[in-house]
C-alpha cells in the first residue's frame, strides 16, 4: 500500500525518493512475491480514507500489509488504528531515511503497530520489506535465478 503523492514517484523529488515508478516497484513486488510462492495487491491513494477501506476490505484475504503512508506517517492515527484494528503483520517502508529528513518527519505514529521498518534504501527497501513480512509468514525463500547463458 502507498499513500498520498506516492503516485508520482520517478518525476516526485527524484534527489529524495529515486527515478523509480510506483508501476516499477509494484511489478518488482509482483515477481518477488511470486517468487517466493506468495501474491501481492498494491494499491495508492492520495486520501486516508481510501486507504483505510482496502485495509478493511482486504482483512480476510491478506496475511500481511507492507505500507508506506507518505506523509500520513507522522500523524494519521486512523490509518494506524485501522492497521491494529485488522491485526495483520505490517511492514512500514520508506524511500527516504527519515531519521535524516526535517524534525517533523521523524516520528511515525504508525511505526508502534508494525513489526518492522524499513527505511533509507530506496525502492530495493520494498522488496526488503516484502521478504520480512513473508519470513515472518512463514513462506519460503525466493528460489535462486537460473544460471546465465
Amino acid at each position: 500500500m502507498n499513500g498520498p503523492n506516492l503516485n508520482l514517484l520517478g518525476e516526485r523529488e527524484p534527489e529524495v525518493y529515486g527515478r523509480t515508478t510506483l508501476a516499477e516497484i509494484e511489478a518488482g513486488l509482483a515477481a518477488r512475491a511470486g517468487a517466493r510462492g506468495a501474491a501481492v495487491r498494491c494499491f495508492q491513494a492520495n486520501g486516508e480514507g481510501a486507504l483505510i477501506d482496502f485495509i478493511h476490505a482486504q482483512r480476510r484475504w491478506a496475511r500481511g500489509i507492507v505500507i508506506n503512508p507518505g506523509a500520513y506517517t507522522h500523524y494519521s492515527y486512523a490509518l494506524r488504528d485501522a492497521i491494529a484494528a485488522v491485526a495483520l503483520p505490517c511492514v512500514e517502508v520508506h524511500l527516504s531515511d527519515l531519521t535524516k529528513r526535517e524534525e517533523w518527519r521523524r516520528v511515525s505514529v504508525i511505526a508502534p503497530v508494525c513489526i518492522a521498518q524499513v527505511m533509507g534504501k530506496g525502492a530495493a527497501g520494498y522488496v526488503e520489506a516484502l521478504d520480512l513480512l513473508l519470513d515472518r509468514l512463514g513462506a519460503p525463500p525466493a528460489s535462486p535465478a537460473p544460471p546465465a547463458p
